[in-house]
């Protein structure tokens, strides 16, 4: 592990023990719960709920745990280091039933909207999230704004997440099979439609078009997070720098692109006020452009090297 730079939450198990690693950053959650007798690790605290465990504590950065019959013993072998936990768990990419760097997702969302709803304030009818991970901010959104929020857009569960599909055939035609547009609720009505994330644009510009399909008589976009405008070299699978949207194109131009009304995103000072006091231990890269951990700066020597360890053809000595 002191050879590896970057970010890691993992497991080892042998014969008679576990091993429980989190990188000096901490960029991933990794959390400790309790079984009976038997000591559990896993990346979200929903995954305690489900088999009935019993949710201990986080694993520090830095933080070595080894269970074994002799009990659990902690090592800190690590040089410190800055702590750098990724916001983008508690904006999207963690389940809102977690509990994640000590934080409800679900709480942390929630804030997100009502700060967003401070910030990016619009008179409208009815108050949308696209299903599933706008809901807490759009509850959040509809809360603060006092704007009533309806489930106007139903999502088929049996549909990965879009911004992740390799092709763009894929992704559009994707988008029209996980969502389905409810007119009943969207007909003649001004709508404010929350999501948590604009990535390359093309799902939010398909779901506009839904939107107005259905009747409405105005779409504004609300984002429950600053403009992504770097890529993520620490476990999020979002594109190249040239392929986000908000790296090269104005709010306005986001905006004609989408055929929206207005669009609205989350100020980073909002981003990280919602996540608590300890604002200083975030990760915030893809928003600011500014890495905790360096990287291969050639992004096409970046995207080699990690095509050639997905391949298995590189050796970390």
């Amino acid at each position: 592990m002191s050879q590896v730079q970057g970010a890691f939450s993992l497991a080892l198990m042998t014969r008679d023990r576990m091993i429980a690693v989190r990188d000096p950053h901490g960029f991933r959650p990794l959390a400790l719960g309790r079984l009976g007798d038997a000591y559990v690790v896993c990346s979200e605290t929903c995954a305690m709920d489900l088999i009935g465990a019993t949710y201990v504590r986080d694993i520090e950065p830095g933080e070595i745990l080894i269970v074994s019959d002799g009990g659990v013993r902690s090592v800190k072998p690590f040089a410190p280091a800055h702590v750098s936990q990724c916001v983008f768990e508690h904006v999207y990419f963690s389940r809102p039933d977690s509990y994640v760097f000590g934080r409800s997702v679900n709480e942390v969302r929630t804030n997100l909207g009502r700060i967003l709803a401070r910030e990016q304030f619009v008179t409208a009818d009815v108050v949308v999230p696209v299903p599933d991970s706008g809901v807490c901010a759009a509850m959040g959104y509809a809360d603060e704004s006092r704007i009533p929020l309806r489930m106007g857009l139903i999502r088929n569960h049996y549909v990965g997440r879009t911004f992740i599909q390799p092709q763009s055939s894929i992704r559009h035609f994707g988008v029209k099979v996980k969502l389905n547009p409810v007119r009943s609720i969207l007909e003649g009505k001004r709508v404010v439609l929350v999501d948590d994330s604009i990535v390359r644009g093309t799902t939010s510009r398909k779901i506009v078009k839904m939107v107005r399909a259905a009747g409405a008589t105005e779409v504004h976009v609300r984002i429950s997070c600053p403009p992504t405008i770097s890529p993520c070299f620490y476990g999020v699978d979002t594109p190249r720098r040239s392929e986000l949207i908000a790296a090269t194109h104005t709010i306005e131009e986001i905006t004609t692109y989408l055929d929206a009304d207005s669009v609205g995103y989350l100020s980073l000072d909002g981003l990280l006020s919602a996540v608590g006091n300890e604002r200083d231990s975030y990760c915030t890269s893809c928003y600011t452009g500014h890495y905790p951990v360096s990287f291969p700066h050639d992004e096409a020597t970046y995207l080699q090297l990690a095509l050639k360890l997905d391949k298995g053809e590189v050796v970390v000595k």
